[in-house]
């Protein structure tokens, strides 16, 4: 019987096990394996790491786990959480169960990209889709910017110091006048012919049109629909937020007694949507812990 199970074996997870380790509580970590992030070469914006590749982050911090005695991190797929706090079970795919008085699910979403031929391959290196962690290395190029509507103005303005140009890249779809109006305020053009394939060109990527045309930018910013990764918010009745995340309080805690979640599948209040970077899930997953910290406090203090 652990005091918690953490699910996901991401920035969120591998932060709330170091933080439970610390305080001598026992903690399983199940790792599924499968990370947001693996498709990025560079993680950019966390600082002691900007510029590394995301699995020396993972790395590191298994080494630092394996320091605490009380915490042990093991492979694999949980299917299911039943019980109520206090006595929650975990189902692996294995059919192994795991027994935990609290979880915390730091199981983040998944992505799925605009239907364009080329862009997945690409997604992660000249493609991404945050420009507070990769907008800085299409510095001085011409960035297209796909999938994102109404809120290309501000994508367009958020990159004005950064990118040499920026391109708005409808495929096929109508431009709001009001939108275009905004974008032409910031010097930002829009292409509206359908997308062919997208390629890599040098540094950077080729655009290739249906009607035959072309754009060589220097990076692209998409759009992504994303989803969580893992069916726990539904087989638990978790209240969501209308972005799809998990609503979660200041203290990461869910709707359902025990369990908290942390990363990008949640979202604290006052929040229109989870703010994916990894250092926000590093911070999303120490105060998770530290607040089942006080929570078994308490619990003992009444006992």
């Amino acid at each position: 019987m652990y005091d918690v199970a953490i699910i996901g074996g991401g920035p969120a997870g591998l932060q709330a096990a170091l933080t439970l380790g610390r305080m001598h509580r026992t903690a399983v970590l199940i790792d599924s394996g499968r990370y947001r992030n693996a498709p990025v070469e560079h993680m950019q914006n966390l600082i002691g790491f900007d510029g590394r590749n995301p699995a020396e982050l993972r790395e590191a911090a298994r080494r630092e786990l394996a320091a605490y005695d009380t915490v042990s991190t093991r492979a694999g797929e949980v299917v299911r959480i039943e019980g109520a706090a206090g006595a929650l079970a975990l189902t692996l795919a294995d059919g192994d169960r795991i027994d935990a008085g609290h979880v915390i699910l730091a199981t983040g979403v998944a992505d799925a990209l605009p239907s364009i031929p080329g862009l997945q391959s690409l997604f992660g290196t000249v493609a991404a889709h945050c420009p507070l962690c990769h907008g800085h290395e299409f510095a001085g190029t011409t960035v297209g910017l796909i999938g994102m509507g109404d809120h290309s103005p501000r994508m367009a303005a958020m990159l004005g110091p950064i990118a040499a140009a920026t391109v708005v890249l409808s495929n096929g779809d109508p431009v709001d006048p009001a939108v275009a109006a905004q974008l032409e305020k910031r010097s930002s053009s829009v292409r509206t012919e359908r997308i062919a394939s997208i390629e890599r060109a040098g540094d950077g990527a080729l655009v290739r049109f249906e009607d035959g045309s072309t754009l060589a930018v220097g990076g692209l910013l998409t759009a992504t629909a994303w989803r969580q990764s893992a069916p726990f918010a539904e087989q638990l009745g978790l209240e969501m937020h209308a972005s799809g995340a998990i609503q979660v309080d200041a203290f990461g805690r869910t709707s359902v007694a025990g369990v908290s979640a942390a990363g990008d599948g949640a979202v604290g209040p006052g929040l229109p949507g989870p703010m994916h970077a990894v250092g926000l899930s590093i911070a999303a997953g120490l105060t998770a812990a530290a607040m089942i910290v006080q929570d078994l406090v308490a619990a003992e203090l009444a006992g």
